[in-house]
């Protein structure tokens, strides 16, 4: 069904089916029971810190019953909340935070531990890139300017390998 035509059946209905229906997709679907939640109670410094715990979760994960357990280190774990967001309409300023905390929060993990792992890195240069675009796009690069200075600025003093790859995506922006 394309959406013209959802519009025009929509039209056909009257008030009391519409509810019904909206009612039947927030009962039957999750994610419409989530979206109706966060629209009428959007508590985005909750969902925040919720976020940012479960991502420096990855990296400095909780002991369990006296044991250590491993860091698994999954930059999904940030992608899925970043979707997540974005579907829901967090605040840009939100998001943005959730992707340079991702950054940072790998960034001290890697100057706490050696890690010989090429795709930790590959996937925060990704990570990296795909932040500046999203603070370009909505327009807050400034606001962000000295966290994404300071995260290119951790990747010269650790010796990341791809560091020239960081500071191609700062040299684009600067002039």
């Amino acid at each position: 069904m394309s959406k013209r035509d959802l519009k025009k059946y929509l039209a056909e209905l009257n008030k009391e089916q519409l509810e019904e229906q909206i009612i039947e997709l927030y009962e039957k679907f999750s994610p419409v029971k989530v979206y109706y939640n966060f629209v009428f109670n959007p508590k985005e410094e909750t969902l925040l810190q919720e976020c940012k715990l479960k991502i420096s979760n990855e990296y400095y994960p909780f002991k369990k019953a006296g044991r250590r357990s491993k860091p698994k280190m999954r930059r999904s774990v940030a992608q899925k909340y970043i979707k997540h967001f974005l579907v829901l309409g967090v605040d840009p300023f939100v998001i943005a935070d959730v992707m340079l905390y991702n950054i940072e929060i790998a960034q001290t993990f890697s100057s706490e531990h050696d890690i010989k792992q090429d795709l930790f890195f590959k996937s925060m240069f990704n990570s990296f890139e795909q932040a500046v675009i999203f603070l370009i796009a909505n327009g807050i690069l400034n606001d962000f300017k000295p966290r994404i200075t300071a995260i290119h600025d951790e990747t010269i003093k650790q010796k990341w390998y791809n560091e020239p790859e960081f500071n191609a995506i700062i040299e684009r922006f600067e002039y």
